[in-house]
């Protein structure tokens, strides 16, 4: 079993000093405990391989939740961070900035005619679709507010922390302790369609969901359900919006996940991948919806900071440089399959695999913790999603054979509990 953190820091404080303080401790003592956090400290990290401060070596397929989408420190990423660090961090959304407009334009290419918001999380570019949403219902009333304002989102969703976010979220843990939340929302059984069609009446505004349901236990659209979606939204002058925080930027082997459904749809929030570590969130508005923000009706102090959409810049480079897409289309067949033979060979513990390209779930017979603990003992990082659900997501960047290990890790850990 690995021991908890135990890097040792002096610390400074009213002429005295306090020595071989870990941090661990110092976690104890000062950080919020909002997070149920394992007993690991991280120092370093390289591709898709961290470090913890005992020298262990750990197959991260976490990737920060989604976010390391190269993978650690690539140098391409780290040269461009660097590079704009010593000419222009920070001048404010009141000023242009070149790499703001670049990255723009390389999002409007990759996604159709539109528009884009920068902000600085998948939670801020979620929001900034839901006030799209009321501003789009206002249209509709004729200018009129708190007439058609109403979102019908999926039962299981997860669209963040925000009260916009948490409202749209109808998880009782998200939910609760934070009540009354924002009004407005109706809640469908995802890829029913006919719950959906149920729901829309002359209140509604926008539907919204995510493509692939990532928290709530990896649960992706079907392609028959998104474009029925959007022939109700073209049917009803609704926004179809869809959260592509977790599933975008190339994890599915497409760039975008609902691309695989040949839909397009009104907005899309995105975020984590995009600046492969560095914050940044952004909204992609299509054409039809693109003048409903005008100024004054939305903002933020840092979002598309010249650093940040460095840090985008170079995603973006490396995805397209390095053939990614392609790479993740092309190796995430056999890495699920072999993930999905586990279910034939350990049935008491597997029930079956879901997902698309590099955002897999392996659903479990029972809690997920302790085969977390199994895995991380022997060196492979995962995460938990609802439902019993153990969530891999490596980096764009894995290789078939770190792909190939992190089954035999898997496999391992099933045998010891077998």
């Amino acid at each position: 079993m690995l021991g908890v953190g135990c890097w040792m820091l002096d610390v400074e404080m009213s002429n005295q000093t306090i020595v071989r303080t870990s941090t661990a401790d110092l976690y104890d003592a000062f950080v919020m405990k909002n997070y149920a956090r394992a007993s690991l400290t991280l120092t370093r990290g390289r591709g898709a391989q961290v470090w913890d401060d005992q020298g262990n070596c750990y197959l991260d397929f976490t990737s920060g939740i989604a976010v390391s989408a190269l993978g650690h420190c690539h140098p391409h990423w780290v040269a461009a961070v660097q590079r704009q660090a010593g000419e222009l961090i920070h001048v404010s959304n009141l000023f242009r900035n070149p790499n703001q407009a670049e990255l723009a334009r390389r999002l409007v290419q990759r996604t159709g005619p539109g528009r884009v918001f920068f902000c600085n999380s998948g939670a801020e570019a979620n929001e900034a679709l839901l006030k799209l949403a009321r501003l789009h219902g206002a249209r509709k009333s004729g200018g009129e507010e708190g007439k058609c304002y109403k979102v019908i989102c999926a039962k299981n969703a997860f669209h963040g922390r925000t009260f916009g976010g948490m409202s749209a979220t109808p998880q009782e843990k998200i939910q609760k302790g934070f009540r009354p939340l924002v009004p407005g929302f109706a809640f469908g059984e995802l890829n029913n369609l006919k719950s959906f069609a149920d729901l829309i009446d002359g209140q509604t505004a926008a539907i919204f969901v995510e493509t692939i349901q990532g928290e709530g236990g990896i649960h992706p659209c079907t392609d028959e359900f998104l474009l029925g979606l959007r022939r109700l939204c073209d049917q009803h002058n609704l926004l179809l919006l869809l959260d592509e925080v977790q599933c975008g930027l190339g994890r599915t082997g497409k760039f975008f996940a609902f691309e695989h459904a040949g839909v397009l749809p009104d907005a899309i929030g995105m975020a984590k991948g995009l600046g492969g570590g560095f914050p940044i969130g952004a909204m992609w508005v299509r054409e039809n919806a693109a003048e409903l923000f005008q100024p004054g009706s939305h903002g933020t102090t840092f979002g598309g900071t010249p650093l940040a959409c460095a840090a985008a810049l170079a995603v973006l480079d490396v995805i397209e440089g390095e053939k990614l897409v392609e790479h993740v289309a092309r190796s995430s067949g056999p890495w699920i399959a072999a993930l999905e033979k586990l279910t034939a060979d350990f049935p008491a513990h597997v029930k079956g695999v879901r997902g698309r390209g590099f955002l897999v779930g392996v659903q479990l017979a029972g809690e997920p913790a302790p085969y977390l603990s199994a895995l991380r003992e022997r060196g492979l990082l995962a995460l938990a999603a609802g439902g019993n659900v153990i969530r891999l997501l490596p980096p764009l960047t894995a290789t078939p054979a770190e792909l190939a290990r992190s089954v035999e890790i898997f496999r391992a850990a099933l045998v010891a509990k077998a």
